[in-house]
């Protein structure tokens, strides 16, 4: 990716955590990242292209964060909530996944991780049933790692008890919900 890419993404994450969708401007992207409007075009297409092209990078590399760690620890339930507690507390400092979930200063975000958030869902659930079937070979993981995903996903945008209690409560569901599926026949 290029330095101007790059910088692209990085101006249109902060001005969308600070103004939402609608609130995002081309020309203010283009003029903060010091180039014409027309390169911003050109690179993204669109206000569209270019939101999209955030949402992939942001979830490229919370992907690559929860990855690494799954890998880091040889107890798969250990790897899971190292993995599930970098995705949280990442969550808590990273201005525009904030604003995605909470809605402040850009309510109109939501949308992207809630019914545009196939993507995110889709390659997040990769994720861990890639971790899955390495550590359960057999057994059929699919269910277990989406819906494990799903409840992490709900913890993070309406989060109910403290961080070790809805880690504790999403591998316990991860665990129960493999268990509950025997091996593949």
């Amino acid at each position: 990716m290029s330095d101007i890419t790059e910088a692209l993404l990085d101006t249109a994450a902060d001005l969308l955590a600070a103004h939402g969708f609608h609130g995002l401007r081309m020309i203010e992207v283009a003029g903060r990242a010091g180039v014409s409007r027309q390169t911003v075009y050109n690179e993204f297409g669109n206000k569209e292209g270019l939101v999209q092209a955030v949402a992939a990078r942001k979830t490229e590399e919370y992907l690559s964060g929860v990855a690494t760690r799954l890998r880091q620890d040889p107890d798969p339930w250990r790897a899971m909530r190292s993995a599930f507690r970098f995705t949280f507390e990442r969550t808590e400092r990273d201005r525009l996944v904030s604003a995605v979930l909470t809605g402040q200063d850009a309510e109109d975000l939501l949308p992207f991780l809630t019914i545009r958030g196939h993507p995110v869902l889709f390659h997040a659930t990769e994720v861990v049933e890639r971790h899955l079937s390495e550590h359960f070979p057999g057994r059929r993981v699919r269910f277990a790692a989406e819906t494990t995903v799903r409840l992490a996903l709900s913890h993070l945008l309406m989060p109910s008890s403290d961080l070790d209690s809805a880690m504790d409560a999403v591998v316990g569901v991860a665990k129960a919900t493999l268990e509950a599926y025997p091996a593949a026949s």
